[in-house]
Order: structure tokens, then C-alpha cells, then sequence
């Protein structure tokens, strides 16, 4: 992977995909494991939330756990604890095969693409260019209505109230669908 080195703490979040292949007629008992083991996770701190996709064509007839943690130490955390070597050692025989591990964290976990688990990271210049342009198209008009809305507040507040609406939307609303529409041209190559 190419960047520059960032101290602990400042790489944003990190994103997990993990892939397996579960033995036929072992599903049920395996989506009840995961069930378990997302519940586990949930009370860790740092943790941003879980998505299963269920076997199809898209992820090769696999399932694929995908957990995000506010941060690497958060992650690592979650990773390295007992409960989840718990949950680990009960898979026993509902897979075969190797399991698959991908972890991406900073800019790339900004354009992930859930149905298609395995793909490479965009270059990170595509990345920049498709950053620079979302959050100026986002925050040129929240600096327009969000100040009027909350006059009396301190100017740092109303900075961190666009900056608040910006990241939730960018995270929730449009980077999801910026990363679905342009991505032939970002994963091309």
C-alpha cells in the first residue's frame, strides 16, 4: 500500500471483510454463529456496525462478515479479544476452506463497494479528486445555511455542526452512491 505514515489514532476507520465458505447444510448453524458473534461485537468500543452478504455469484459463494471499527487500536482490540477467539474456535466444521481476510482503513474505507468484497482499493488520486469534489459540492451550501440557522452560536460550533451533517452524509448518503456510480472509472485499471 502506498501513503505517508500517520500516527495511531489518526487513520480513521478501518473496515474488515472476512470471507468463508460454509459446508453444505451448515448454513442455518453458521448464521446463527454469526448472529453470536455480531452481538459480541457490538459491545466494543469503537465499533460502527456489521454487514453479512449471504452467498451468491457476486462473492463466490461465500459468506462475507463485513465489521467497521472507529480506529486501528479499536479494531485490534476486538480482533485480539477473547470473546472473539471464543466465537473463532467454534466454527469447528461449518466451513472449509481457507478464510479470507481483507482489512482497509483511512481513504479507501470511503469507497467501499459491499457486492464485490474482494476488489482492489481505487488509486488513491481517483480517491482524492472524488473527496475534493463531494465535500466542496457538501460544504460550500451547509456554509451557506447552516450559520443562519444558529446565529448566536460560537463560530466553532457552527463549524463542527457542518462538519457533523458533511462527514453523516458524505458517510451515509452520498459516498455510497458517488462509489457506485463512478465505479467502472475508479476500480479500472
Amino acid at each position: 500500500m502506498t501513503g505517508g505514515f500517520v500516527e495511531p489514532g489518526e487513520e480513521g476507520p478501518v473496515t474488515v471483510q472476512v470471507s468463508r465458505r460454509v459446508r453444505p447444510g451448515r448454513e442455518a448453524d453458521y448464521e446463527a454463529w454469526l448472529h453470536g458473534i455480531v452481538e459480541a461485537a457490538k459491545d466494543f468500543p469503537g465499533h460502527m456496525g456489521v454487514n453479512i452478504l449471504k452467498p451468491s455469484g457476486k462473492t463466490g459463494g461465500r459468506y462475507v462478515l463485513i465489521y467497521r471499527f472507529d480506529s486501528f487500536a479499536h479494531c485490534e482490540a476486538w480482533e485480539n479479544s477473547s470473546q472473539r477467539a471464543d466465537f473463532v474456535a467454534r466454527l469447528g466444521d461449518l466451513v472449509e476452506g481457507e478464510t479470507e481476510r481483507r482489512r482497509v482503513t483511512g481513504l479507501e474505507a470511503w469507497f467501499e463497494l459491499p457486492e464485490l468484497p474482494v476488489s482492489k482499493p481505487a488509486p488513491r488520486w481517483k480517491m482524492s479528486i472524488v473527496l475534493i469534489a463531494v465535500v466542496f459540492v457538501l460544504v460550500y451550501p451547509l456554509q451557506l445555511i447552516v450559520p443562519p440557522l444558529i446565529p448566536n452560536w460560537p463560530h466553532w460550533s457552527k463549524t463542527l455542526t457542518i462538519a457533523i451533517i458533511q462527514v453523516l452524509a458524505m458517510t451515509y448518503v452520498v459516498m455510497p452512491r458517488v462509489t457506485k456510480a463512478l465505479k467502472s472509472w475508479l476500480f479500472a485499471g
